[in-house]
């Protein structure tokens, strides 16, 4: 089936005027619909925004290939649109996107159908045709376009035959094979595959790539493939089975990174100095999210920590918004002994700060471990997580029992792997679980802890001598410290001194505190309204709640940011912080409750109100500038990461 009895006049719309990614949706959304493709257009809607919620289908060079297989359409189709001043896509080069290809499959599209669709995706791929498509005028031009482009094509079963009869003629050439897989199956699966065999031409690299996409399994690599190859290239979104590749170089990414970087992976395959894969019986790293390529230290442990605020995310969310519901019922409402006690409330704050914050940490290195050292690593990296909670040594605490659980899990393993064959069902059950949760346990007890304890103390004191001495400089040093760590040492040290002192009828540093406990989930918010570019679709999901949150007086709503990015985040946010303490106290604002953010600056210090607020804005924006101008924009790999990390 050629490309063009899916793409007709009737579903090209060659001026987008929208300015916004879900704005060229809708407008090709209802090209499709317009031209009776559609039995419901909002059901293949959410189709197209769910795939768009794994990871971004703005391949980048300009085009996106949004796209969806649902029962909400009556026959397969494509839609084309272009857009001259270009929208931003997402996409993964980070530019603005002008051609934009939205596939609408049938749930059961016939497989003819199928071919057509995979045959659009590896076209696009060359830089004559997406050049031509960029000045086309008209939708006839476009088709004529695109026709000149399927004529050229191959199919899967010419590329195999060519890969034969080059493997009989030019027998010294090196020999990579691969694989690639996408969620859908339908464009990221052949647009890797394209640009794999093409960067593999021009470097004399013979080369073989497997596709599992959505007509099943093309182009099969075989036991002699495999036994021949020199390296192979696993680029999937989704599970490949790895096994078969045992004793060989195998590279593992995103099937992003066989579009963007297919040189690299080439060089990586055919390196002779990485260490091959071992199979492990249908246990091996072919998992979903293909990340198994050697990086680099710091890319490692960005994956390994995103794995842990990815899982944790939810529980801030839930128990910051339920604890910012209390204070609407009074800012002691949650209390028995306060005049302001409502039973509700109590309960409300108990599922909130007393199970879902207080199970942040202990997630956080749970999933951590679990990422490093898969299932074994989880029971040691949420009993490390439970100790630090309870030791006082914060979410650092936590990041730090995660490694330590995931890495001396992995050190177990290798110590047991010549165990007799007859206690190999010991190992998951009892083995890996008795001496990882025990030798962590010990570690956070007597090593890790003990420091925080001594920092805790240490602080309590210097604030001790500091109080009455510098009003401003108090409000600096407080505010500052309760963005430190953000529930950890820290926080809790300057937060104790605050309330302690307020018992005694001095309101200064809980003023100072309170202030500098908004900023962070405020700053954090206003970054990703301004820097939007700067941070993942999933990151700009939580701005909201981040304003409920820091109105709230919850600064643990920006601990998911500080725990992945803790270089740049708690600096920033520190100084904004301390900013907006010093200004609080220097302009006579005087707060009279320990909890309650804007809930109790207006109830119980309505005089300096605006003066408070206005502090907290001051701080927030120096946090939210400061941060934007330092992060820089995330990566294929970190948009992953971030994406699909729930395993």
């Amino acid at each position: 089936m050629r490309i063009t009895e899916l793409l007709t006049r009737d579903t090209i719309a060659m001026d987008v005027e929208a300015t916004t990614k879900e704005g060229v949706i809708d407008t090709l959304v209802a090209q499709l619909d317009h031209a009776g493709i559609l039995s419901d257009v909002d059901a293949f809607k959410d189709a197209i925004m769910a795939r768009e919620g794994q990871s971004t289908t703005g391949i980048g060079e300009g085009i996106a290939i949004p796209h969806a297989k649902v029962d909400a359409v009556k026959q397969p189709a494509i839609a084309f649109g272009k857009s001259k001043a270009g929208v931003d896509y997402q996409s993964l080069d980070g530019q603005p996107a002008h051609l934009f290809f939205m596939i609408a499959a049938p749930e059961g599209g016939a497989q003819t159908h199928l071919d057509a669709l995979a045959k659009l995706s590896g076209v696009l791929m060359d830089d004559k045709v997406r050049e031509a498509l960029l000045h086309a005028s008209t939708p006839d031009e476009v088709l004529a376009i695109i026709d000149r482009a399927d004529d050229e094509a191959p199919d899967e079963e010419e590329e195999a035959a060519a890969v034969e009869t080059k493997d009989d003629t030019a027998s010294d050439e090196p020999y990579v094979i691969g694989v690639t897989a996408c969620p859908t199956g339908i464009a990221h699966t052949y647009m890797a595959k394209d640009a794999l065999l093409k960067q593999a031409k021009k470097m004399g690299v013979k080369m073989k790539v497997e596709t599992n996409g959505s007509s099943g399994i093309k182009n099969r690599l075989t036991s002699e493939d495999i036994e021949k190859a020199q390296g192979v290239i696993v680029a999937a979104d989704v599970h490949v089975e790895t096994d078969r590749f045992d004793g060989k170089n195998v590279v593992e990414v995103p099937v992003a990174d066989g579009i963007k970087r297919p040189e690299a992976l080439i060089d990586l395959a055919l390196a002779t100095d990485r260490t091959p894969l071992k199979a492990r019986g249908g246990q091996g790293k072919g998992q979903a999210g293909g990340k198994q390529e050697k990086q680099s230290v710091g890319k490692t442990i960005y994956k390994h920590l995103m794995n842990g605020v990815s899982n944790m995310l939810p529980l801030v969310i839930a128990g910051g918004i339920l604890m910012a519901i209390v204070f609407l019922f009074g800012a002691n409402s949650f209390d028995p002994k306060s005049s302001e006690y409502n039973a509700f409330a109590e309960q409300l704050w108990n599922i909130g700060k007393n199970s879902a914050f207080y199970l942040i940490i202990p997630i956080l290195s749970a999933f951590i471990a679990r990422s490093i050292a898969e299932k074994p690593g989880m029971a040691a990296g949420l009993v490390g997580g439970m100790l630090a909670m309870s030791g006082d040594s914060g979410f650092i605490g936590g990041i730090l029992a995660g490694f330590l659980a995931g890495y001396l899990t992995e050190g177990i393993k290798l110590a047991t792997r010549r165990m007799p064959q007859s206690l190999e069902g010991l190992k998951p059950t009892l083995i890996y679980p008795i001496f990882s949760v025990t030798i962590t346990g010990l570690l956070m007890i007597y090593v890790l802890n003990p420091p925080a304890a001594w920092v805790n103390h240490l602080l309590l004191n210097g604030l001790n001598s500091l109080s009455g001495t510098n009003i401003m400089l108090l409000g600096l040093v407080i505010g500052a410290m309760m963005a430190i760590d953000m529930g950890g040492p820290f926080n809790k040290a300057a937060y104790v001194f605050a309330t302690a002192a307020l018992t005694e009828g001095n309101a200064a540093p809980i003023t100072a505190a309170m202030v500098g406990g908004m900023v962070p989930p405020i700053a954090l918010a206003l970054a990703m309204l301004i820097f939007k570019r700067k941070f993942t679709k999933t990151q700009r999901g939580s701005i909201v709640p981040n304003f409920v949150m820091g109105a709230s007086f919850i600064t643990e709503g920006a601990i998911p940011f500080a725990a992945a990015d803790p270089l740049r985040v708690i600096p920033s946010m520190m100084i904004g912080s301390g900013i907006g303490g010093a200004i609080a106290l220097g302009l006579g604002s005087s707060i009279q409750a320990p909890h309650g953010g804007i809930f109790v600056i207006f109830g119980t210090d309505f005089s300096h109100s605006l003066q408070t607020i206005l502090a907290i804005i001051i701080g927030a924006l120096v946090s939210a500038c400061i941060y934007g101008f330092l992060k820089r924009k995330p990566t294929a790999d970190e948009i992953a990461a971030s994406e699909a990390m729930d395993e």
